[in-house]
């Protein structure tokens, strides 16, 4: 098999150049939630899923080649579509090795995405406490209104004058 014909390892290169991408806007995210810049990481997410979104179109082309090829379309059968080469093939050692990187590389992808998460879910959770502060006051009252402004059931100072 040729590299560049189409078959199961085709596509590996590509998919590999997908996850080094997607795996550097991981680690931006990361940086920016540890500096706290949440206004940042709209964009970020933007480019993350247009990235998601090719490295799913190839991975099911690889998948269709796996299966047309007579191999499972999943991960395992990419595997047993490598062991099936011959070792001397430049081809299947070729793809195995760039299999093994890209398996490696998505690993990583995945636990630093894990690790986002916890540091988006610690964000979340300091908003919500300073959000529950603000709406409770020392009394029990709301300390601000729905439009922003300082509710009227505060309690007021009154001046009595005899």
């Amino acid at each position: 098999m040729k590299a560049n014909s189409v078959g199961p390892g085709s596509t590996l290169d590509e998919e590999f150049d997908g996850a080094s991408h997607l795996l550097q806007l991981l680690q931006q995210e990361h940086e920016q939630l540890l500096d706290a810049e949440i206004g940042k990481l709209e964009q970020l997410t933007e480019k993350k899923a247009a990235v998601i979104i090719r490295m799913f179109e190839l991975a099911k082309s690889r998948h269709n080649c796996l299966a047309a090829a007579g191999f499972q379309a999943a991960e395992v059968g990419m595997q047993a579509w490598i062991d099936s080469g011959s070792a001397n093939d430049r081809d299947f050692a070729s793809a195995k090795k760039r299999w093994a990187e890209l398996i490696s590389l998505t690993q990583s992808a995945k636990e630093l995405n894990r690790v986002n998460g916890l540091l988006i879910g610690s964000h979340m959770a300091r908003n919500q406490s300073a959000l529950n502060a603000l709406q409770s006051g020392q009394n029990g009252g709301n300390v601000y209104g729905p439009n922003g402004q300082p509710s009227r059931n505060m309690p007021s100072r009154s001046l009595i004058v005899s």
